[in-house]
C-alpha cells in the first residue's frame, strides 16, 4: 500500500486532473490518493467568510462564483455525470443553509471549517468522477467521516485510536484498485466538518499512511523536489535530493512551504519514506527523506516567511523577570490559534514573530494589552538560512534593516523589514 497526496496545483484544471489520471494509471496498486481544493479555492472559500463577519460583500454571491468555477470544469472535462452533479448541488445547498442558519457570527473558526471544507469535497467528487470515466476502478471516501478530530476548529487534533479504526476497516475494504479522498479536513464524532491547518492535506496523506503502515507516501508537487530555495524568491534554487527526517522538520517548522510542518512525525514513528516528486515531470524521483543522520549539511537552505507581524510585549512592571508572564504570554498565542515562529525574551519583554493573519492577530494585541504595553511591526519578514555562511546571510540581508536576530551553531533567523 502506498498513498499519494496532489494539492491544488495539481488539480487546478482539465489538463491537471488528466494528468492525475496518467499518473495513477501508470502506477502499482493498491493506493489511497489524498487530493487537495482546486487551485485557490481555499483562499476564495476564506473570503466567503471573511464577507459574512465583515459586511462588505454578498459571502452568498462569492460562494455562487467559486461553485460555478466547478460547474464549468466539470463541462470542460466533459463529464455527463449526473450523481457527481447531484452530490455537489446538495454540499453547496448544505453551505448556505448553514450560512443562512447560523447567522450571529459568534465562532469565527467554526464557521470557516464549515465553508471551506467544501473545497475539498467539491474537487474530489469531480477528480474521482473522471477517472472512473476513464475506466479506472476508483472509490470515493468522505474522509470527514473517517479522520476523526477534537473540536479545535481550523487546527484540529486527531483522535487517533478512533481514526485508525476507521482508517484500516475503510481502506483496508479492498471494493476497489485505490481509494480517492480528501485532504485538509477531518470531523468530529458529531458530525461537524473540522481543519488540521493551513496546507494540511500533506499531514493527512501522512497520517493514512502510519495507520496502513504504507510503503511510501509521495507528494506530487510543481516543483521537482525539495530545494534548497523557494524559486520565485531565489533563481539559482537548488533540489536536495536526500534529507533526513529531522532536517525535513527543522525546515518545514521555520516556515519551508513544501511540506506541512506536522507531516514528517507520522511516517518517522513507521520509518516511512516520503517523496517529494513534480507531477510535471514523472520520470525525476525528486527528493526522499528518510532517515536520522544530517545531509547536505553544507548547503545553505534559505526560508522566507512573509506577511509576518512582530509584537513586543513590554512589562510595566518589571515582572517578567520571574517568568510567569512569559508563559501565560506564550499560552495566549495558543488560545487565540496563532503560531510563534520566532520567540526572544530579555528580562522585562518578549519579542514574538507570528503569522499575519488579521482578525486573529488583533483579538490577542487587544488582550495582551490589558496587561502589558504592546507595540508591534506590521509587514515585516522572517528569514531562516541553515547551514549559514557570512555569504549566504549577506545574500539575503544585505542592505536590509534587521529588527530581530537569533543564531545558533547551524541556524540563523532574522526579523527583517520587507
Amino acid at each position: 500500500m502506498r498513498v499519494f497526496k496532489f494539492g491544488g496545483a495539481s488539480v487546478k484544471n482539465a489538463d491537471a486532473i488528466k494528468n492525475i489520471g496518467n499518473i495513477i494509471a501508470s502506477s502499482d496498486m493498491p493506493l489511497v490518493v489524498v487530493v487537495s481544493a482546486l487551485g485557490k479555492t481555499t483562499n476564495a472559500l476564506e473570503a466567503v467568510v471573511n464577507a459574512r463577519y465583515d459586511k462588505k460583500d454578498d459571502p452568498l454571491l462569492l460562494l455562487k462564483g467559486i461553485f460555478d468555477d466547478h460547474l464549468s470544469l466539470i463541462t470542460e472535462l466533459g463529464l455527463d455525470d449526473k450523481e457527481l452533479n447531484d452530490c455537489l448541488k446538495d454540499s453547496y445547498d448544505e453551505v448556505i443553509e448553514y450560512l443562512s442558519e447560523n447567522d450571529t457570527g459568534e465562532d469565527y473558526d467554526r464557521d470557516y471549517d464549515q465553508v471551506v471544507s467544501s473545497g475539498e469535497i467539491w474537487s474530489s467528487r469531480i477528480v474521482a468522477s473522471w477517472l472512473i470515466n476513464e475506466g479506472l476502478r476508483c472509490k470515493w471516501v468522505d474522509i470527514r467521516k473517517v479522520l476523526i478530530t477534537d473540536t479545535r476548529y481550523r487546527d484540529a487534533n486527531i483522535l487517533w485510536s478512533e481514526t485508525e479504526a476507521r482508517v484500516n476497516f475503510v481502506f483496508r475494504a479492498m471494493e476497489a484498485d485505490f481509494y480517492l479522498t480528501q485532504g485538509f479536513i477531518g470531523g468530529t464524532a458529531e458530525g461537524m466538518s473540522t481543519t488540521l491547518g493551513r496546507e494540511g492535506s500533506d499531514y493527512t496523506a501522512a497520517v493514512i499512511a502510519n495507520m496502513l503502515n504504507a510503503s511510501e507516501a509521495h507528494v506530487w508537487k510543481d516543483v521537482p523536489g525539495i530545494l534548497n530555495a523557494d524559486p520565485k524568491w531565489l533563481e539559482d534554487a537548488l533540489v536536495m535530493k536526500n534529507l533526513t527526517y529531522r532536517e525535513a522538520v527543522e525546515m518545514a517548522f521555520s516556515g519551508a512551504k513544501v511540506i506541512h510542518p506536522k507531516t514528517i512525525k507520522p511516517l518517522h514513528n513507521k520509518n516511512i519514506p516520503l517523496v517529494v516528486r513534480s507531477f510535471m515531470d514523472t520520470g525525476d524521483i525528486g527528493t526522499i527523506i528518510i532517515g536520522d543522520e544530517h545531509e547536505n549539511e553544507d548547503l545553505p537552505v534559505f526560508i522566507r516567511k512573509q506577511d509576518q507581524i512582530l509584537i513586543s510585549i513590554l512589562s510595566r512592571d518589571f515582572s517578567f523577570a520571574i517568568g510567569d508572564n512569559i508563559s501565560r504570554i506564550l499560552s495566549l498565542f495558543y488560545e487565540y490559534g496563532i503560531k510563534a515562529n520566532m520567540v526572544q525574551a530579555s528580562a522585562v519583554s518578549v519579542a514574538v514573530c507570528a503569522d499575519d493573519d488579521g482578525r486573529g492577530i488583533r483579538r490577542l494585541i487587544e488582550e495582551l494589552e490589558n496587561d502589558y504595553s504592546v507595540i508591534y511591526n506590521t509587514g515585516v519578514e522572517m528569514l531562516t538560512i541553515r547551514q549559514y555562511t557570512p555569504e549566504a546571510i549577506k545574500k539575503v540581508c544585505g542592505g536590509r534593516e534587521i529588527l530581530v536576530e537569533q543564531k545558533t551553531r547551524r541556524t540563523v533567523q532574522m526579523v527583517v523589514k520587507a
